[in-house]
């Protein structure tokens, strides 16, 4: 197989539009109520993540240097992974930036994939309300039980299904009412082709 190479002059050019080319858009045009539950995500993403850094540092530092361990911090950061993951899900979704298999929805234009577009958001928001209403049920039923070194119950860790798929299916919503609009993706999500 062979690799396409580029002159030289060729490489620079692509490189600095790639670099002033942002991956995902920094804040997609909305109203200021998804704005902020979006801003709200994202920091608390960004917390605790830096939270479980932290935890995970100072628990090397201790069993390092002085021979022990912390034991809660294990069991916590794998409770503060499980918000992280569905909050993470949240914060792609608001973003445009789950990964998706375009061959067919790529190739249609104007109305036709607008439909499809509102079809899969349909099929999305289906999906979301599963999750929210059986993930409810989920962290009642973990009332029962505890987390073994915290003592906290399990719905704890449980209430990150419920919660992150409700806030998720407000994007989906706010994406839906863009939709039939008429908006484009690139509307949508703020993204800007060089």
């Amino acid at each position: 197989m062979e690799r396409a190479s580029l002159a030289p002059e060729d490489r620079g050019t692509d490189v600095a539009s790639a670099a002033a080319t942002p991956v995902l858009p920094r804040d997609p045009p909305a109203p200021w109520p998804i704005t902020l539950l979006a801003r709200l995500v994202d920091w608390s993403v960004l917390l605790i993540g830096a939270t479980m850094a932290a935890l995970i540092f100072m628990n090397v530092i201790v069993h390092n240097f002085f021979d022990g361990d912390i034991a809660w911090t294990t069991e916590f950061c794998e409770l503060l992974m499980v918000w992280v993951t569905f909050l993470g899900g949240a914060a792609a979704t608001r973003r445009g930036a789950h990964m998706v298999i375009n061959e067919l929805v790529g190739k249609l234009a104007g109305p036709a994939r607008r439909i499809a577009d509102a079809a899969i958001q349909l099929v999305v928001l289906v999906t979301l309300g599963l999750l929210v209403w059986y993930g409810i049920g989920i962290a009642d039923a973990g009332k029962l039980s505890t987390l073994t070194v915290l003592g906290w119950p399990m719905s704890t860790q449980y209430l990150a299904l419920p919660v992150a798929s409700l806030i998720t299916m407000v994007f989906v919503m706010w994406d839906l009412v863009q939709i039939t609009q008429g908006k484009s993706n690139e509307e949508r999500y703020g993204i800007q082709h060089p």
